[in-house]
């Protein structure tokens, strides 16, 4: 199990931010193969949901309350460090996350935009996929809601 951490934007120091942005950039541009504008400018509004390991970060999401991202809180940028996927983080992570929403905006009802691949892992959080799949930077993506 990792430590997990929730911050807003202005209490994140500049070393959490760069390795924040370092691991997003290693999974989502350069592993997955995708160039695509990863600092959208969201990041400000949002809380930042970090995953320790050794005090290394190894996990993180960011989390949105309803209205500055979905109409629905929101939870995005979902990221385990590729060497540390074969301990589950995702889940210590996720289930952070749900519990941030529920404990900082009151709200059970969480939308995320879940690359198709990963459908039956956000299942077992108790999210239940919603529409047709779309293309978002040329990947597979679901809308998925947990209520």
């Amino acid at each position: 199990m990792i430590e997990t951490e929730v911050k807003t934007f202005d209490k994140l120091n500049t070393k959490e931010l760069y390795n924040i942005l370092q691991l997003r950039s290693e999974v989502f541009v350069v592993e997955q193969n995708c160039a695509y504008q990863d600092v959208d400018g969201k990041d400000k509004k949002a809380l930042h949901v970090i995953g320790y390991k050794n005090k290394k970060i190894v996990a993180y999401t960011r989390v949105f309350k309803p209205g500055d991202y979905f109409e629905h809180a929101g939870i995005g940028r979902v990221v385990v460090s590729k060497e540390e996927r074969q301990y589950k983080y995702g889940y210590d992570i996720m289930k952070a996350s749900i519990k941030a929403v529920e404990i900082h905006f009151s709200k059970t009802t969480i939308k995320l935009s879940a690359q198709t691949y990963l459908k039956k892992f956000y299942i077992n959080l108790g999210f239940e996929a919603t529409g047709e799949e779309y293309l978002e930077d040329g990947i597979p993506h679901l809308i998925m809601i947990k209520n």
